[in-house]
């Protein structure tokens, strides 16, 4: 079987069958799952990781304009607004984009599209595409419209994924709960995830869509599940001091890190 668009197919006897059309909507809801990870939404992600994500790009924006690529309800968007007051984010599910709106109003330019179909008449000094990649059929055709038709010629493009080889990723191996690093889980699966990258698959696809990668980097050291932290978050376990511990170790050791992180540039 093959992805084209947002159309699976399978080939069998060299005929293309269409198996699923992709309900998006229904992607962007929180579900459990009880063997690995029990949900897909958690608060360290948006109490943790967000903040470590912006502290990591802000050395790298530049002035200007920029593009969120998949703003979800709007968490991650508005830590953007502290930085930038020009916003546009594309985002494909609809529902997604009315809990967005609730939370920010009327302060960023939403395009209800899929990426390989939206038309955006400019171009952006900064694109923002964080825990999306993954979610792609084809994330080398949606890196190609970022660097050829999106990217302003001295714009910043910011890449980050969850990293398959995150330790806590590397302890379900060994715990018999997913079959490999790079595995998709069941929560994952259900959630629209096509893979799971590394730093060098993550280079690879970038580099495949003419983009030069400038910067590569990990974001916060984690040997704990998300659920695990969840619990952890709300005792006087975990300090201030230990969670930028655990985001400096993440510059010494990117490939342990819970998401790893690009900054491209455009490429020729």
């Amino acid at each position: 079987w093959v992805w084209v668009g947002s159309i699976e197919l399978i080939i069998f006897w060299g005929v293309s069958v269409p198996l699923i059309s992709r309900d998006y909507n229904k992607e962007f809801k929180d579900t459990d799952d009880l063997e690995w990870g029990r949900k897909y939404a958690y608060s360290f992600d948006y109490d943790v990781l967000h903040p470590y994500m912006i502290k990591s790009f802000e050395p790298f924006f530049r002035s200007g304009s920029l593009l969120e690529l998949g703003s979800f309800k709007g968490q991650f968007t508005k830590r953007l607004l502290e930085n930038f007051s020009d916003v546009t984010c594309v985002e494909a599910s609809s529902i997604a984009i009315e809990e967005a709106k609730n939370l920010l109003g009327e302060k960023i330019n939403y395009v209800n599209s899929l990426f390989e179909e939206v038309v955006l008449p400019r171009y952006f000094d900064n694109i923002v595409l964080t825990h999306v990649l993954e979610h792609i059929d084809d994330p080398v055709r949606v890196l190609k419209r970022v660097n050829d038709e999106w990217l302003t010629d001295s714009g910043r493009f910011f890449l980050v994924c969850p990293n398959a080889n995150a330790p806590s990723r590397q302890i379900a191996v060994k715990m018999g709960l997913i079959s490999h690093n790079a595995a998709v889980t069941p929560a994952e699966a259900e959630h629209g995830h096509r893979c799971t990258y590394t730093l060098d698959t993550l280079e690879r696809d970038a580099t495949a869509a003419g983009l030069k990668v400038v910067h590569r980097s990990g974001i916060f050291f984690k040997a704990l599940a998300n659920f695990q932290w969840d619990r952890l978050l709300q005792t006087d376990i975990i300090s201030k001091e230990y969670l930028e511990g655990c985001y400096k170790l993440g510059h010494i050791y990117p490939d342990l890190c819970s998401s790893i992180f690009l900054v491209c540039e455009r490429g020729t």
